[in-house]
């Protein structure tokens, strides 16, 4: 497992995150879940990441129990909010901060978080507001420092700007090789000001792992056919050239030693500004295989042929 420096903080994360979005929010028994994090932790993971809406609390929940009794300097929590909990609790005003804040820590059973993170951004809360509000709880001890997730690029130059508040460390954007749209605007300027990258869905929600074959059925077991995980895979039908781009990639995997997955975690990683590419996990092997990225030796080459065989599909799709 390497490490990477997150932004312009002391913290320390593994290149390999572990997160709970659609697996420990419900889409995974919580005896599986909590195995996972278990392996995680073995295996030197040591940056996991969740939200409050993810299951409205049930992740949080469930990490609170899989991390109870576990020293707590020994890893690095994220978590987010922004998304409604309620019809009326929602939102990055002052007092949803410090409420949900709150009610994060209960449920994760810790004092304080390393990493308060704003979902997205709020449009109904001046950002100054948003700002001092996330000041305040740097300075209460309850979050060590705080991000954002997908906030457009002059928002973050507005936040970045404000004199006299806490300074962003990290974002966290969707970023994987069928995915790019980062590293036009958000990664230059987060690069430049101190901020590193903790990217979401870097096997584009499997499909980069090459399990999904064109004009086939997704196999059975698989993210694309559960209910609770598989909704933002409903257009694989739709990205024929995609998944033809992804099974063309095979042999440039195999002469790297990596399986496709690999691979494109390892890709991801190639970026400087990216401190941690974020994996979900249904069983304990998938984190085996899914970490032997982190210190993957690939020649830059190999990714940049594998540029150009998905470029076009991705212009197609």
């Amino acid at each position: 497992m390497q490490y990477r420096k997150l932004g312009d903080s002391d913290l320390t994360v593994s290149d390999i995150a572990l997160g709970s979005w659609l697996t420990y929010s419900g889409g995974v028994e919580k005896d599986q879940s909590i195995a996972c994090v278990k392996r995680a932790l073995e295996l030197g993971i040591t940056l996991i990441d969740t939200a409050n809406i993810y299951g409205k609390g049930a992740a949080e929940t469930v990490l609170g129990e899989a991390l109870a009794g576990v020293r707590r300097d020994s890893y690095v929590l994220a978590t987010k909010l922004f998304f409604p909990m309620t019809e009326t609790d929602k939102g990055l005003s002052r007092a949803q901060i410090e409420k949900q804040l709150d009610a994060s820590l209960k449920r994760l059973r810790v004092d304080h978080v390393d990493l308060y993170q704003c979902h997205r951004y709020d449009p109904e809360t001046p950002l100054h507001e948003t700002m001092e509000a996330l000041t305040a709880a740097v300075k209460s001890g309850k979050t060590r420092y705080v991000g954002f997730s997908e906030w457009p690029v002059e928002k973050i130059r507005e936040a970045t700007e404000m004199m006299g508040v806490a300074k962003f460390v990290s974002s966290q954007p969707q970023y994987s090789m069928i995915w790019r749209k980062p590293e036009d605007a958000v990664i230059p300027y987060c690069a430049a000001h101190g901020i590193s990258q903790i990217v979401w869905s870097p096997l584009g929600q499997g499909i980069l792992t090459g399990k999904y074959h064109p004009g086939a059925k997704p196999p059975a077991g698989s993210r694309a056919t559960s209910a609770s995980m598989g909704h933002f895979l409903q257009d694989l039908t739709e990205r024929r050239a995609v998944l033809e781009a992804v099974q063309a990639m095979q042999p440039l995997a195999q002469q790297a030693g990596l399986t496709l997955a690999q691979f494109a975690l390892a890709w991801v990683l190639r970026e400087p500004n990216v401190a941690a590419a974020i994996i979900g996990a249904s069983r304990p092997a998938q984190i085996d295989e899914n970490i032997k990225a982190s210190d993957a030796k690939v020649d830059p080459a190999l990714f940049t042929r594998a540029e150009a065989l998905m470029m076009p599909a991705l212009q197609a799709a």
